[in-house]
């Protein structure tokens, strides 16, 4: 299964399942990262450690190491 990080600018992706645990994971299902969410990958920053995303209508930034955390397809 594809990681988030591993997604392209400009494209969509849609979320199949988090690896994170605890209040991270809360945070994640709170920002609308839930399983069949749509993601848009708006842009990437430098060296792509923080990547903006567009999550039902809302716009977010994740670091690296939690783009890794969400599977996708």
């Amino acid at each position: 299964m594809k990681r988030l990080t591993d997604v392209n600018i400009k494209t969509t992706a849609q979320v199949e399942g988090l690896l994170s645990e605890g209040n991270l994971r809360e945070r994640m299902l709170a920002l609308g990262f839930t399983q069949g969410a749509l993601i848009d990958v708006l842009r990437k920053g430098p060296k792509n450690h923080l990547t903006v995303y567009k999550v039902r209508g809302s716009k977010i930034a994740l670091r690296k190491e939690e783009s890794n955390l969400i599977l996708v397809k």
